[in-house]
């Protein structure tokens, strides 16, 4: 069985390398640290670790002062606080000057520990892609984020990670590497395209798995770098396959399948389905029950990719 861990766990341990290796960098919590795993980074340095409290709107305006002193800061909340309640100071404050701030996203989506409605991101993509000078990544596993966050750190203007809560499985083979705006193919396949990102991926690919036994040749695509996005490798799956299907713990409204449907109507007309939250609020429970709520599990999506197909 492959080691389960969660990107958060890989997160706050790669921030704690990345303070080891730049003095510059620098870490601020909106009161929930243990919860990130940014407590790692206040016990190794605290004196660079800045509590601002729950007070998500301040700490943006404070990340920006600090970018504009030379320091590389964290910013790290909830992604439904980053994204709904500071969103006036992320754009005003860090985008429209491009400064240096990188804003982590925790327990995005429906995966918000049974915090229910009020604590689930489903906007937080179409927010935040719809930023100029905004880049925006959601990794799918461990390895894949330790690497997005060193990137984050090197990458010169604003980034918004999408940090997962919960154990997935490992995705990304061991010589894999993570390019802004490049999508990573994890399963070839001739007759249809699953496109997804963060926790979806997993059950996109056992959906692929399921599919595979009806005689269907799914390609699953691991789409982390969302804004900017693999323009060639959607055209290349909308040319190549019967039809994209796009899985996400969004809003099927200006997230990901919104980011590919864009990319279809302009560079390769294709049919497109996009299975996700139906513009609806999220609900209270475990992931598992989210999943199933919502028809997000590998057997709905495999169901719907038949429906789709006309099978």
């Amino acid at each position: 069985m492959p080691e389960y861990m969660s990107p958060r766990e890989a997160w706050g341990k790669t921030l704690v390398e990345l303070g080891q290796e730049n003095p510059d960098v620098v870490v601020l919590d909106a009161d929930i640290n243990p919860a990130t795993r940014t407590c790692y980074f206040l016990e190794k340095f605290p004196e660079r670790f800045i509590q601002v409290g729950v007070a998500e709107q301040n700490m943006m305006g404070v990340a920006a002062g600090m970018a504009t002193m030379g320091f590389i800061p964290f910013a790290t909340t909830f992604a439904c606080f980053a994204s709904r309640r500071a969103c006036d100071q992320v754009t005003i404050s860090i985008a429209y000057p491009r400064l240096n701030v990188k804003i982590m996203g925790g327990y995005p989506g429906l995966f918000a520990g049974k915090n229910g409605a009020t604590h689930q991101s489903l906007e937080d993509i179409a927010i935040f892609r719809s930023i100029a000078n905004m880049v925006v990544i959601q990794p799918a596993d461990a390895a894949e984020t330790k690497q997005v966050v060193r990137f984050a750190a090197e990458y010169d203007g604003p980034v918004y990670l999408r940090i997962g809560r919960d154990p997935v499985p490992p995705v990304v083979p061991d010589d894999y590497r993570f390019r802004l705006g490049k999508a990573y193919r994890v399963r070839d396949g001739k007759d249809v395209t699953l496109i997804a990102c963060g926790a979806s991926l997993e059950d996109a690919v056992e959906a692929a798995l399921m599919l595979e036994k009806k005689g269907i040749d799914a390609r699953v695509i691991n789409c982390s770098s969302i804004k900017p996005i693999d323009e060639e490798a959607i055209a290349a799956a909308a040319a190549e396959t019967a039809g994209i299907v796009t899985v996400e713990s969004h809003n099927i409204h200006g997230g990901l399948g919104s980011a590919v449907a864009e990319v279809v109507c302009e560079e390769s007309p294709a049919r497109l389905k996009r299975i996700g939250v139906r513009d609806v609020f999220g609900k209270s429970g475990t992931n598992e029950e989210m999943k199933k709520k919502f028809g997000l599990t590998a057997e709905d999506i495999a169901a719907q990719t038949v429906a789709f197909l006309g099978g």
